[in-house]
C-alpha cells in the first residue's frame, strides 16, 4: 500500500494538472470504485459535474481534492492497486479503468497547460476507489471530515514532536506498532519504519515507555529523512501497481537499507539481515545493530 512519500508525489502531479480545473462530466465504471461513497455512483458524477477541483492536499496516505466552490471534497483512497492518472482524451482505456474525470478546458492559466487531459482512477484489485465527503468546519484546506480523527504526518509543518513524545511514553505498546498508528503519526507504513528503525539503531518490538525524548528526537529525524530521500527519487515501486500520475515508477527501493533484505549483509556491520512475521507483515532488521529488548521476568513468568 503507498504511503507517505508515494502518496505525496501523486498530490504534487496532481496539483499541475488538475488544480483550478472545472469537471465537465465523471463516469463511474465499476461500482466498487465508489463504494466508500454512500449515496452511489449516479450521486457522485452528478455532485462533482460542474464544480471546480481546488490544490489537491494530503494527510498521511490520505489524498483529497476539495471543491472549491462547495464545502465538500473528493477523497482519494489509493488501496493496494489504486492509480491516479493523467491521460490524453484519446490514450486507450485502460485495463482496469474504474472512474473518469473530464475537465473544461481554457485557453488560461493552468488548464491551458493541461488542456487535453482528464484524470483516470485505474485499480486492478478494486480495493482502493474516491467518494465525496463535506469538509471539517472552518477547514482551511478542506480536510474531509471522515478523516479528521487522523494524526498529523512528520512532513506536516504543524506535526507536534513534544506532544509525539509524550503519546508514544503514553500509549505503551511497541515502537514500530506506535509508528503505525495512525492516531499518533500519520503516513509512516511497514516499508518506512523498518527503514527509520534500522537507521535509529531500535529494534521493531522496542516498548515505547523506554523511550526517551532525545531518542523519539532521533527516530523522528530519521522518518523524516527517510520519507524525503524517498520523495527526491519518486517514492518507492515493488512492482508496476505503484506510479505517479505520468504512469513512472519511483527508485527508492535502489537505497532501501533494511526492508526487503532478507540475508544480506547490513550495511552498518555486515550481519546478514533478518526477517520476521508481524502483524500478517514482515519486519526487517539487524539482529547486531537492532538487538531485540530484554524481557523482564515478571513479563515472562
Amino acid at each position: 500500500m503507498p504511503e507517505l512519500p508515494e502518496v505525496e508525489v501523486v498530490r504534487r502531479g496532481l496539483a499541475r494538472w488538475v488544480a483550478h480545473r472545472t469537471v465537465a462530466e465523471a463516469e463511474v465504471l465499476h461500482p466498487r470504485a465508489v463504494r466508500r461513497h454512500i449515496a452511489g455512483a449516479d450521486d457522485f458524477t452528478h455532485r462533482l459535474k460542474g464544480h471546480r477541483i481546488g490544490e489537491p492536499h494530503r494527510r498521511g496516505k490520505y489524498l483529497w481534492l476539495p471543491l472549491e466552490d462547495a464545502h465538500t471534497s473528493v477523497l482519494a483512497h489509493l488501496g493496494m492497486s489504486g492509480q491516479l492518472l493523467i491521460k490524453a482524451h484519446d490514450a486507450p482505456d485502460e485495463k482496469h479503468l474504474r472512474i473518469r474525470i473530464r475537465f473544461e478546458d481554457t485557453s488560461t492559466g493552468q488548464a491551458r497547460v493541461a488542456a487535453g487531459t482528464e484524470l483516470r482512477f485505474v485499480d486492478q484489485r478494486t480495493f482502493g476507489g474516491l467518494s465525496l465527503h463535506d469538509t471539517v468546519a472552518d477547514s482551511p484546506d478542506g480536510l474531509p471530515d471522515v478523516i479528521a480523527h487522523i494524526a498529523r504526518d512528520p512532513l506536516d509543518p504543524l506535526f507536534d514532536d513534544a506532544a509525539f513524545h509524550t503519546a508514544l511514553r503514553a500509549k505503551r505498546t511497541t515502537i514500530k506498532r506506535a509508528l503505525l498508528d495512525q492516531s499518533l503519526i500519520s503516513g509512516v507504513g511497514n516499508i518506512y519504519a523498518d527503514e527509520a528503525l534500522w537507521r535509529t539503531k531500535l529494534h521493531y518490538e522496542r516498548p515505547t515507555a523506554t523511550l526517551t525524548r532525545p531518542r523519539t528526537a532521533e527516530l523522528l529525524g530519521h522518518v523524516r529523512d527517510v520519507m524525503n530521500e524517498a520523495l527526491a527519487v519518486g517514492g518507492t515501486s515493488f512492482d508496476s501497481l505503484y506510479v505517479n500520475v505520468n504512469g513512472e515508477s519511483g527508485y527508492f527501493d535502489r537505497s532501501l537499507d533494511a526492508y526487503g533484505r532478507e540475508g544480506e549483509p547490513c550495511r552498518r556491520c555486515g550481519t546478514p539481515m533478518r526477517r520476521r512475521p508481524w502483524m500478517n507483515r514482515s519486519s526487517y532488521y539487524c539482529p547486531r545493530c537492532q538487538r531485540p529488548p530484554r524481557v523482564s521476568r515478571a513479563a515472562s513468568s
